[in-house]
């Protein structure tokens, strides 16, 4: 999946890489390599026990093909739908919400 992920960004058809790990993966992360946000989202999910998909783009045009409206780095989809960024992903968690959501995306199985 990285090379076809890096063949996409060569060729600029970023958008249909991204539509499509969204559509086959439980939890996708969005985001810029190397970006301490991101970086903060993967551990947060990886400590929960899910096991995601991490797609790596130029920036926010590369998501805007995917996603309508002002959609910030990194971006969480889960079940085929966006969550939203850090800010969101750590609300639900602080709320209790954040694991129902992955079990019912089957994420997790506990």
């Amino acid at each position: 999946m990285a090379a076809e992920a890096a063949a996409a960004r060569r060729t600029g058809d970023g958008g249909k890489e991204v539509r499509r790990a969204v559509a086959e993966c439980p939890v996708l992360v969005v985001g810029r390599s190397g970006c301490c946000l991101s970086h903060v989202v993967k551990r947060l999910l990886q400590g929960l026990g899910v096991n995601l998909a991490v797609h790596e783009v130029a920036g926010e045009a590369d998501l805007s093909r995917v996603v309508d409206g002002d959609v910030a780095l990194p971006a969480v989809f889960v079940g085929g739908r966006l969550l939203g960024g850090l800010d969101r992903l750590m609300a639900v968690h602080i709320s209790g919400e954040l694991v129902p959501i992955l079990k019912e995306a089957g994420a997790l199985w506990l």
